[in-house]
């Protein structure tokens, strides 16, 4: 791994190639000695427990589609899962919003009372996936290292691509766990930001103030210029001044099932990750991967933020928040200022 890292360079705007440092090598033997992220099909298969055995390994299939999609998360979760797997509602293990937004971050009690209810202790290892391969489960990973579950990882590639390469599929009906203890978490409130926070930071553009947040968007880039509609009725679409687009898909790749029209999603290689991030928001990356310059997640909703987030967890960067309401909250307040132009 490390080998690997030493060869890896990215590419900043100007085209020019920046060599991996010493610290970006240094958090990354850090996270090599932690639970990883990402799991591969074979490597959650590895991680499965016997009969006889004690593991304590809790998978939750966090699957979620947006409002307008006819596709069901829990309906397909009865018809067939990842074996032992149970299902977290994100809409539900979340707290109540005065705009009425969904999938908010829990309370710490709330948190507490679904890992018991999973039978998830402390010291479990979770592993979370979805249907789509990569698009709601880093959200749900998210979600667990914010209060401080850091042994917590997704499947990448999510349960299309455990079927194609062959792992077993359970679809006789889930079982339910057995209660566990969860003490009360402390919630990391720095992985969060506010809508108070987003407008104070959007008054200053990131060149004139080395300590302004960068902040990315994960929607698509027409609803980012405000182009293409927003898929909540009358929201406006367009973006918060100074923000990036930066849309989810381009942290990853597509995989076809040999024989089929059923695809699905995982992560880029990290060399194509950088570049990617580097495309997107040019000089600005070399900063925020050497932790020097801080970043914000954005989306719709706060779900697909996620998936910047964990891509941005995977480059090592290390001050990485997410903006939990997301631009559907804050295109809902009259006073927020709407921008439709590209930086």
């Amino acid at each position: 791994m490390l080998l690997a890292l030493l060869s890896q360079k990215g590419v900043n705007a100007a085209g020019k190639r920046f060599p991996i440092t010493s610290l970006t090598v240094k958090r990354a033997l850090s996270r090599s000695m932690t639970t990883p992220l990402l799991l591969s099909p074979s490597q959650l298969q590895q991680l499965l427990p016997s009969p006889t055995d004690t593991k304590q390994v809790s998978i939750l299939d966090s699957s979620w589609f947006m409002p307008n999609s006819p596709r069901r998360a829990n309906e397909e979760f009865q018809e067939k899962r990842v074996p032992g797997a149970q299902f977290l509602d994100l809409d539900e293990v979340s707290s109540i919003h005065e705009l009425g937004l969904k999938h908010m971050i829990p309370s710490e009690r709330h948190f507490a009372d679904a890992c018991e209810a999973f039978g998830i202790e402390p010291n479990s290892h979770v592993i979370l996936y979805d249907t789509h391969g990569i698009f709601s489960s880093p959200r749900a990973l998210f979600m667990f290292r914010a209060f401080g579950h850091e042994k917590s990882s997704i499947l990448d590639g999510g349960l299309p691509r455990w079927e194609a390469e062959g792992f077993p599929i359970e679809v006789k009906p889930p079982a339910r766990a057995r209660k566990s203890v969860y003490p009360t978490p402390v919630f990391d409130k720095g992985m969060i930001r506010s809508y108070d926070q987003m407008v104070s930071n959007s008054f200053t553009d990131l060149h004139s103030d080395p300590a302004v947040e960068l902040v990315i968007d994960a929607r698509s880039r027409g609803r980012f210029l405000g182009t293409d509609p927003e898929p909540r009725p009358g929201l406006s679409s367009g973006h918060i001044p100074y923000s990036f687009s930066l849309p989810f898909t381009a942290f990853l790749q597509t995989h076809t099932v040999p024989n089929s029209s059923v695809q699905y999603t995982t992560f880029l290689p990290l060399p194509e990750l950088r570049n990617a991030l580097v495309s997107h928001v040019g000089d600005h990356a070399e900063a925020v991967i050497q932790g020097q310059r801080p970043i914000t997640t954005s989306c719709g909703s706060g779900m697909t933020a996620g998936v910047l987030w964990l891509g941005l967890k995977l480059l090592g960067v290390p001050n990485v928040a997410l903006y939990d309401e997301s631009w559907t909250g804050y295109a809902s307040r009259a006073s927020s200022k709407i921008e439709k132009t590209a930086n």
